[in-house]
């Protein structure tokens, strides 16, 4: 295996990706990002996909955007969120496809 050795990393990049970790590691979070990976949605779409309050999936989007993970827009009354790249979504499947190699978890959009 061929990657780079934690030493060759500065400290903030390092802080950068403990990070996103913390920001990906709420199962409700990966489920937001696995929706996304589809397209577009906004919230009354991911509270008919996910199991949560709409408090609590507010909470998480937010959290997923104030990382940066995803961004959004307005239209009218409705905030559509999409992902504001596919990095976060190919650490999932890379992630899901070493724990779970059987599932197809996270279609990373290109």
């Amino acid at each position: 295996m061929n990657c780079s050795r934690p030493s060759e990393m500065s400290t903030l990049s390092l802080e950068r990706t403990a990070e996103l970790f913390g920001v990906l590691s709420t199962p409700v979070r990966l489920q937001i990002i696995r929706e996304l990976c589809d397209g577009e949605k906004n919230v009354t779409h991911l509270l008919t996909q996910i199991e949560a309050s709409q408090p609590n999936m507010s909470r998480h989007l937010q959290v997923l955007y104030q990382s940066g993970v995803l961004t959004k827009r307005r239209s009218g009354h409705q905030i559509f969120y999409r992902l504001a790249d596919g990095y976060e979504a190919l650490v999932c499947r890379l992630v899901c496809l070493k724990l779970a190699p059987d599932e197809q978890a996270f279609e990373v959009p290109v």
